[in-house]
């Protein structure tokens, strides 16, 4: 198709469309204003959403979304419910003729982050191991980051947020090392210097979670233009929350990737709720990948707790990100369990946070029955892709797993006060002699030339 000519579709003619790709009632609505789209040439033909519907380079208008709604109210977010088992889609379909070895290690990943942090959850809450620090919980998401990841190299970049362990693990990082970095031990992913929100494995293209709300589109955004500059194919994605994408670090990191060419791909974990703020209130927009509709960037808008919508749509962007040196956008609807951080209105044994102030008991349970591996279960075992007994070969083995990397965890050495010079202006073997007087009390922050006599008495150690 030219880039002068128009696919035009009347609105019941493209309801229809969606409806017997099998898109749930709630994303038919959402979609439903779009009366005319401008096709553009070869992106145009690269570029669909998982329902079929070529939309062009970028999201359509939605004439009803979480966002823009200052009338928003707690258990507003069940009108959004997706389908219990996974829409009928062309990614689904496509999804279902992977290899076997492929689609198991989907519900691996899946299964490992849950029971990680079911445990990790638990450990806190008991309060027996001494664990202390913040631990934001994934659970409900964890089809984004499996699917994200499946469709991802080895050497690709990643960010994270601070709900970060879903997307490590995916990515595949040891959880041994995860756990032990928990309890801050030497052991640990970062040797106990980052705890749960700052977990790094370059060796994995994982550049870490981050405590800074939106702070990882900017440093994807410059991993993918270091892939660039070195004539890589790699790619860059940077997970975020759909608060985090009202950030000013957002739109620069896109407008820039759009403006220079760089592989990078924003993944939009939209679970409809900030610390405790619905997206309506926050939002001038229905769906925050409509933020940057202007720049004409490919843009996906999916099921998050769909994996095989997920993985498509990942797929479909890496693709086009990786042959063009250019950005492309993914938006997943999805749903978080517990609160922002802690574990306010959890108990240990039980899933869920209940009794929170911005969102309604019916609304968690029914959140709950769209669990994103239950969902996924459902799909293999519908589609005689697997069988009872393999999952529960499966679901046993990550058990035992996640419960050694938790004991190995626990039983790891302590770090020292020494180790706070590792990796900085020091060697890391000794403090500082301008740091201590003669009773070996600090003076650093007494002495004024201090950073001229770190610069001239050490050297830098890797």
């Amino acid at each position: 198709m030219s880039s002068n000519q128009k696919n035009v579709m009347d609105r019941r003619t493209f309801l229809k469309v969606l409806g017997a790709t099998g898109v749930s009632a709630a994303f038919v609505t959402t979609l439903s204003g779009v009366q005319q789209v401008q096709a553009q040439g070869p992106v145009a033909e690269q570029v669909a959403s998982v329902t079929g519907v070529k939309f062009g380079k970028s999201v359509p208008l939605a004439t009803e979304g979480p966002g823009f709604n200052l009338k928003w109210q707690p258990g507003d977010t069940v009108k959004f419910l997706p389908p219990e088992k996974f829409a009928n889609t062309p990614a689904a379909a496509a999804f279902a003729k992977l290899p076997k070895d492929k689609l198991l290690s989907f519900y691996t990943s899946m299964v490992t982050q849950r029971l990680w942090e079911d445990v990790g959850k638990d450990l806190f809450m008991g309060g027996k191991d001494g664990l202390y620090g913040y631990f934001h919980m994934y659970i409900g998401e964890e089809a984004i980051a499996a699917g994200a990841m499946g469709a991802l190299n080895k050497d690709d970049f990643i960010t994270s947020t601070h709900r970060g362990h879903g997307h490590i693990i995916a990515k595949g990082a040891d959880i041994n090392k995860m756990s032990a970095e928990i309890f801050a031990k030497q052991e640990g992913s970062c040797k106990g210097y980052g705890l749960s929100m700052h977990i790094v494995d370059m060796s994995l293209g994982i550049m870490g979670s981050n405590g800074i709300v939106g702070g990882g589109w900017w440093l994807a955004a410059g991993a993918a233009y270091s892939a660039k500059v070195r004539g890589t194919k790699q790619v860059a994605l940077c997970f975020a929350g759909d608060q985090a994408s009202n950030s000013r670090y957002f739109f620069n990191a896109v407008r820039n990737a759009q403006n220079y060419g760089w592989p990078y791909i924003p993944v939009i974990e939209n679970n409809f709720q900030g610390t405790s703020t619905g997206i309506g209130f926050c939002s001038a927009v229905k769906y925050q990948s409509e933020l940057t509709k202007g720049l004409g960037i490919p843009t996906f808008l999916v099921d998050g707790n769909d994996v095989s919508q997920v993985y498509d749509a990942i797929k479909q962007a890496t693709d086009y990100a990786r042959a063009n040196s250019a950005p492309a956008i993914v938006e997943c609807m999805t749903w978080r369990w517990y609160d922002h951080q802690g574990f306010a209105g959890a108990k240990a044994g039980q899933q869920g946070s209940f009794g929170l102030p911005y969102r309604t008991d019916d609304e968690v349970r029914q959140w709950m029955s769209r669990d994103p591996i239950v969902r996924y279960k459902a799909f293999l075992m519908d589609n005689k892709l697997t069988t009872a007994e393999e999952l529960a070969a499966i679901d046993k083995d990550v058990k035992a797993k996640v419960d050694a990397a938790w004991d190995y965890g626990r039983k790891g050495k302590n770090t020292t006060p020494q180790m706070g010079l590792l990796n900085t202006y020091a060697t890391g073997t000794v403090t500082p002699t301008q740091f201590l007087d003669r009773k070996g009390t600090s003076t650093a922050w007494k002495t004024p030339d201090y950073v001229r006599q770190l610069a001239k008495n050490f050297v830098v150690e890797a």
